[in-house]
């Protein structure tokens, strides 16, 4: 019976909701702009790497680590340009 209750997705999902909970509490406090920017960036690469390595399942498929992994480093650098090219278009004015 203790193989089927999921501890982790459990401890897991009680983790995002505190760092959750963390990034908007964050908020409300008189804190300087760039230490709330640097408690904000890691809660969320914290919680990503939850995401992924909890919920996702990215370290199970021995076959296909490389692929996985490459993929994401794909979805990162397009998301990326995406962000850095709106930014290039509208914020600094590229003709």
């Amino acid at each position: 019976m203790k193989q089927l209750f999921p501890i982790k997705h459990v401890l897991g999902y009680l983790l995002s909701l505190v760092l959750s909970a963390v990034a908007l509490v964050v908020l409300i406090p008189d804190l300087s702009y760039t230490l709330k920017m640097t408690i904000l960036l890691v809660c969320a690469a914290i919680q990503a790497s939850i995401q992924l390595f909890l919920f996702m399942h990215i370290k199970e498929a021995e076959d296909t680590k490389s692929t996985l992994y490459i993929n994401i480093i794909y979805a990162l650098f397009v998301g990326l340009v995406t962000i850095f090219g709106t930014l290039l278009t509208m914020l600094w004015g590229y003709m």
